[in-house]
């Protein structure tokens, strides 16, 4: 489902006495941050704010942020989820945010009528992506492999997937949900 403002990961520390923050991103890669110029601290996009410089340091990103100059006030923002409008950030044809398949119904590309479920979530083991897709309690991991996608159109909330052969007929049932 396409969104209006996407996570870009978590604030979780300072980084020296002048207000630069830590920054756990959420992202594929550190130039998304080079674009931006503003980031929000809702997912609203009610508290913009400028940002004035990201740089890579290790497995995170450092921040600085306008009005944000000082250890205390870098400080009060620890925990906090950033954003970026999504129209911000390029993304190339036919790639997609994790945000934005989270939620979306898989269907059968060459049945439509045939719903395998939603995907409910996503995880990367090294490989490929992993799909986690949910339909009446019972979830299915599916493997994001060569063959498997056949089309994304997350403004219609809509994967359609040649799935392996097998995959969603053992799925396991998931007590509570």
């Amino acid at each position: 489902m396409k969104k209006t403002f996407l996570e870009l990961g978590k604030l979780v520390g300072t980084h020296g006495v002048r207000g630069e923050l830590k920054l756990d991103p959420w992202t594929d890669s550190p130039e998304v941050f080079s674009g931006l110029k503003t980031v929000y601290l809702d997912s609203r996009g009610e508290k913009p704010v400028g940002l004035v410089r990201a740089r890579p340091h290790k497995r995170q990103e450092l921040l600085t942020l306008e009005g944000i100059d000082s250890l205390e006030k870098a400080e009060e923002l620890r925990g906090i989820v950033i954003y970026a409008k999504r129209d911000d950030i390029p993304v190339p044809e036919g790639r997609y945010f994790v945000a934005e398949i989270l939620g979306c119904t898989v269907v059968d590309a060459d049945s439509p009528e045939k719903v395998y479920g939603k995907v409910t979530h996503v995880e990367n083991l090294g490989a490929s992506d992993i799909w986690e897709v949910t339909k009446d309690g019972k979830k299915t991991m599916m493997p994001i492999i060569p063959g498997i996608l056949a089309n994304v159109d997350t403004e219609a909330g809509v994967v359609k997937v040649r799935p392996i052969p097998g995959i969603f007929d053992d799925a396991v049932v998931v007590k509570g949900e």
